[in-house]
């Protein structure tokens, strides 16, 4: 059996005004101490778990890990290679992909040949956007030109599997620059791609002036969900004019660069997660660990689990995630299958979606109608409720 880890590094240089994760600007001199409360959650992770992860009672090796946050292309490439020697250290490895998030103006010579000398061979670049003033407006750090610097610094370095993060929606977003942003996209050719729609919601500053109705941070510029939606369905066709293969709503890779291991979470695979707010899943049980970092410091420090959500998946529970998570990817979910696995009857919904023209039939096989991706989520809400 094959298992992901994921590490999680909460840092940033500056909290981007549509972000709605669990991070945020921490002083420096609570990096180096977090680094080693990771190593040492690694070490130590059967007697800080006990019970709570049967993953880790088989016979497994570790193939994937995915270092993200927050910005941990941040942290000094040193401290990287420790966590990355914990991890080999602490489970049995045979690495086949190992992904860092980067922002594009922490890329440097220096670091990427650093980083591919540790092990990384994907790297995740946050580009969002090529246009200056969409970046300005949400607080990001970079400019487009060093979208470009970047992925010549990674390339040179011997990382050639990167992939672009855009987001359709931001504010000042136009059908031109949106246009621009994928013709920049293309001509630096990156293997993978990821596209995501602007999150608007109370998690994020930008999402709660936004349904205010407020006017700070460009809430009043964000574009309609219409224009998204045919930003989103722009992407779709260039990026398959140009040979990327579109796996799962959110994502495209030239062939060979599928995500190994994002696929892990989409194919309800077993993952480990260390870190503040890191999540795990041993296939019967999901856990998370808590997410202010220092408190997962201490709790370390002290020998104490960083624990503090857990729940066993129910059978439901595991249809439900079987049929979201199944149905995010394009190929889809085979029903046949899932009826047989979860004794339920699922065709008699699904023939009420297929009938308004939300999902499609191949053969057993499910998957969503490839001209209603852009309303996926009433798909799920229409399947769950």
């Amino acid at each position: 059996m094959n298992v992901g880890i994921y590490i999680q590094v909460p840092f940033c240089q500056t909290k981007c005004t549509y972000c709605n994760f669990h991070t945020g600007v921490f002083a420096q001199s609570l990096y180096d101490p977090y680094a080693g409360a990771v190593c040492r959650e690694l070490a130590e992770h059967a007697a800080l778990y006990g019970d709570a992860d049967a993953v880790l009672e088989a016979n497994f090796t570790v193939d994937t890990v995915y270092i993200g946050g927050g910005t941990p292309s941040f942290l000094a490439s040193a401290t990287l290679a420790r966590i990355l020697d914990a991890v080999r250290a602490s489970f049995r490895c045979q690495f086949e992909e190992v992904t860092l998030e980067a922002d594009p103006e922490t890329v440097t010579p220096e670091k990427a040949a650093a980083w591919r000398a540790t092990g990384i061979n994907r790297v995740s670049l946050g580009a969002q956007s090529f246009s200056d003033a969409e970046l300005v407006a949400v607080g990001r750090m970079h400019r487009s030109a060093d979208i470009p610097a970047a992925t010549r610094a990674l390339g040179d370095a011997g990382i050639a599997n990167v992939c672009f993060d855009l987001i359709a929606g931001l504010p000042h977003q136009t059908a031109e620059s949106w246009e621009d942003s994928l013709g920049q996209l293309l001509a630096l050719r990156p293997a993978h791609a990821s596209i995501y729609l602007l999150e608007i919601d109370e998690g994020s500053r930008l999402g709660r002036e936004a349904l205010a109705g407020g006017f700070r941070y460009s809430a009043d510029r964000i574009p309609s969900d219409d224009a998204m939606a045919s930003f989103y369905e722009r992407a779709c066709t260039l990026l398959a004019q140009h040979a990327y293969e579109h796996y799962e709503i959110s994502n495209w890779a030239l062939p060979g660069f599928r995500s190994r291991h994002n696929v892990k979470y989409w194919r309800r695979e077993p993952y480990l997660g260390f870190g503040a707010g890191a999540h795990s899943f041993d296939g019967r049980e999901r856990w998370a660990n808590m997410h202010d970092p220092a408190a997962y410091v201490a709790a370390i420090d002290t020998g104490r689990s960083p624990v503090e959500q857990r729940q066993r998946v129910t059978p439901a529970q595991a249809l439900e995630e079987e049929l979201f998570l199944g149905l995010r990817q394009l190929q889809g979910i085979e029903l046949d299958r899932i009826e047989k696995q979860y004794n339920a009857t699922l065709r008699p919904r699904f023939e009420r979606l297929r009938e308004t023209g939300l999902v499609e039939f191949e053969g057993t096989r499910l998957r969503l109608a490839a001209s209603r991706l852009t309303v996926a989520n009433e798909v799920f809400v229409e399947l769950l409720g």
